[in-house]
């Protein structure tokens, strides 16, 4: 089971890890539908959620006139993230490497096709498990260098997308 850790980036600047405790604990008070009293060490802030995007677990909160854009990552979304596979990063990447060893069962793709960010690339079987690896944007396949059947590293190059 997963802990219930998350990890708070605000600004892309400060990164705090919090826990399900610390929520508990916190002296929140709901004002309205976005708007929240907090008290923190006995002084007293006023917080508003003026942007929320619960998919991408991004928000924009209005704390005392202040605005600060916050990102929250479970521990999926960290684990995905050190996978290679981050929200975000698509645009720049280039290939798609195996996330750990196994055996090459399906080629869903083939050279020069158009692709859409989430299209199933291929299928990897890993420690008895079918993992399905989707396309991390949208793109046209440049090459694949593996065949059906084969055995793949952990990081070998799968497949590339035309620049």
């Amino acid at each position: 089971m997963m802990s219930k850790t998350f990890k708070a980036s605000v600004n892309n600047t400060f990164n705090f890890e919090i826990k399900n405790g610390d929520i508990s604990n916190l002296d929140a008070l709901k004002i309205s539908e976005s708007e929240y009293h907090i008290i923190e060490q006995n002084k007293s802030y006023k917080a508003e959620i003026t942007r929320a995007d619960f998919n991408k677990k991004s928000y924009d909160i209005k704390v005392n006139n202040n605005t600060y854009h916050i990102n929250i990552l479970n521990d999926l979304d960290t684990l995905i993230k050190d996978m290679g596979f981050a929200i975000g990063s698509a645009k720049h990447i280039e290939s798609v490497e195996a996330p750990m060893p196994g055996l090459i069962l399906e080629i869903n793709v083939k050279t020069n096709q158009d692709v859409k960010e989430g299209d199933p690339l291929l299928i990897l079987e890993a420690m008895k498990m079918e993992n399905i690896i989707t396309s991390p944007r949208d793109g046209i396949i440049k090459s694949i260098s593996v065949n059906k059947g084969d055995a793949v590293e952990k990081k070998q190059l799968l497949i590339e997308f035309e620049a």
